[in-house]
């Protein structure tokens, strides 16, 4: 007996084989009506985005045979609304070919299909954001993520946890998520933090700055290059109030350098009974050394060593929104929970709808359906296989394809010392330089975001999506 779920995906692939492709769809006569009013580039656009919405749908579950094949019969007419929306939006879907797998200008991760479908579902009508649904009594947002990021933890945790001891709270950013932990728990009191880890994030944002305006009072030990954890001893007094560890974002220091670990930082917080409070930023979950990248720390390393509380990003190696995840010691959440500043900072029913399918899916063991985890684990082979196809169904006079070996970068202020083995393809241009080139393909429709190096314009595949190589193909074709 063939089991359902097989046969279920056997229907979705039928359905999935039976829409047109983009030139198919260009052929019919209302579209080709289109070219009169709107550039090929609009119209390409405006088709991809109508495909990929039935795509989406048949997904979803949403169709059968006569069903999709009325809506293909109907795809000039949602092209028509496409094209008419179109105009109006600024925020638009781009290639990513830079080989950043978190771009921050591009919006770092890319969402996974099960947590556009929970979007889409929380957003299209009512939802119990702030509702308990057995005591009918009003709730706190956070219920929606607290109990799966703690059952995410405890899964991969080798110590005992026991989650009523700790709590989550989720803010719109990192920043944000270190502002309010200060102030919640360190105003007017010494914040002790070592020189070393005074960074600047993306945007010009300063740790000093941040904790100024929490208003911690910043206590600096040991030098630049140098901390030990006598530095944090010596700098205790009846004045301090919490003891900071800030991830160093998108730099490295090597050579002449010393910091203490962070089992020895939780150690001192608990014989001087201070709260230890890290920033730990990425948001990682387990080790990268899965993909060749060591040193990276994670947020299970942190949960494990006892750190009291910890700042993460949702949109980083996590794989989810942009989201500032507060976890840890029950007493400190509940004092957060109480600072007015949380409303002010708090995050609306869509992050919290994407940030529950991404932890759903991590703890499903599902976790290759994140686009960041996906990109991470493409084996280079893979990619230059991908280069060559596009390559070689290319076809124009005025550029010249190569296939190259590149190195992809992690990115968004992650892991800054590592790389990933990739390939890309190398365009050169007859008439233009790789500066006009590059601003040619931001142009198209949808804009392609490449890199250059040497002189050259490279297209790293590591993060475009393997769906949309026929679409690369034939957008180079325009050039």
């Amino acid at each position: 007996m063939t089991p359902r779920n097989l046969v279920d995906d056997e229907k979705r692939n039928a359905l999935y084989q039976s829409l047109p492709s983009v030139s198919e769809v260009l052929l019919m006569p209302m579209c080709r009506e289109f070219l009169k009013s709107y550039s090929r580039g609009q119209l390409v656009d405006a088709i991809r985005s109508t495909l990929a919405d039935l795509r989406f749908e048949i997904s979803s579950g949403d169709h059968t045979v006569p069903s999709i094949q009325n809506d293909i019969d109907q795809i000039p007419n949602a092209v028509a609304r496409y094209l008419t929306l179109g105009a109006a939006y600024s925020l638009r879907p781009v290639i990513n070919a830079t080989g950043v797998i978190l771009h921050t200008n591009l919006g770092r991760a890319p969402l996974s299909s099960g947590a556009l479908r929970h979007v889409v579902e929380v957003a299209q009508d009512y939802c119990n954001l702030e509702l308990d649904l057995d005591t009918g009594l009003r709730s706190h947002r956070d219920a929606h993520a607290e109990a799966l990021l703690l059952r995410v933890l405890s899964q991969e945790s080798s110590a005992v946890v026991e989650p009523d001891g700790y709590g989550v709270v989720v803010i719109n950013n990192c920043a944000a998520a270190t502002l309010l932990a200060l102030n919640s728990v360190a105003e007017k009191s010494e914040v002790i933090v070592s020189r070393g880890e005074l960074v600047e994030i993306g945007g010009g944002f300063r740790i000093p700055e941040i904790l100024e305006k929490s208003g911690a009072i910043l206590k600096e030990v040991g030098t630049t290059n140098r901390t030990r954890i006598a530095d944090y001893e010596n700098a205790l007094s009846a004045a301090t109030g919490l003891l900071l560890r800030v991830h160093q974002s998108n730099f490295s220091m090597e050579g002449f350098v010393e910091r203490p670990s962070l089992q020895e930082m939780v150690t001192l917080s608990k014989r001087v009974k201070l709260p230890l409070f890290e920033d730990q930023g990425t948001g990682l979950l387990s080790s990268l050394e899965r993909v060749g990248v060591r040193g990276e720390p994670t947020l299970m390393q942190s949960f494990e060593s006892g750190v009291d509380l910890i700042a993460a990003s949702g949109d980083k190696l996590l794989g989810g929104p942009q989201c500032g995840i507060l976890v840890g010691r029950r007493d400190l959440i509940e004092r957060i929970r109480k600072n007015p500043l949380l409303r002010a900072l708090r995050v609306d029913k869509l992050t919290y709808a994407a940030l529950e399918a991404t932890l759903l899916e991590h703890l499903s063991d599902a976790s290759a359906t994140i686009p960041v985890e996906r990109m991470l684990s493409i084996p280079s082979e893979e990619i230059m296989c991908r280069c060559r196809v596009v390559v070689n169904k290319t076809m124009s006079a005025r550029i010249v394809l190569d296939v190259v070996p590149v190195n992809s970068l992690v990115g968004g202020g992650t892991a800054p010392k590592a790389s990933l083995p990739s390939c890309a393809i190398s365009i050169r241009h007859s008439v233009l330089s790789a500066s006009d080139l590059l601003g040619a393909l931001r142009r198209l429709e949808p804009p392609i975001i490449g890199r250059i190096e040497e002189d050259v314009v490279l297209l790293d595949l590591r993060t475009v999506p393997s769906s949309f190589d026929g679409d690369l193909s034939s957008l180079l074709s325009s050039l």
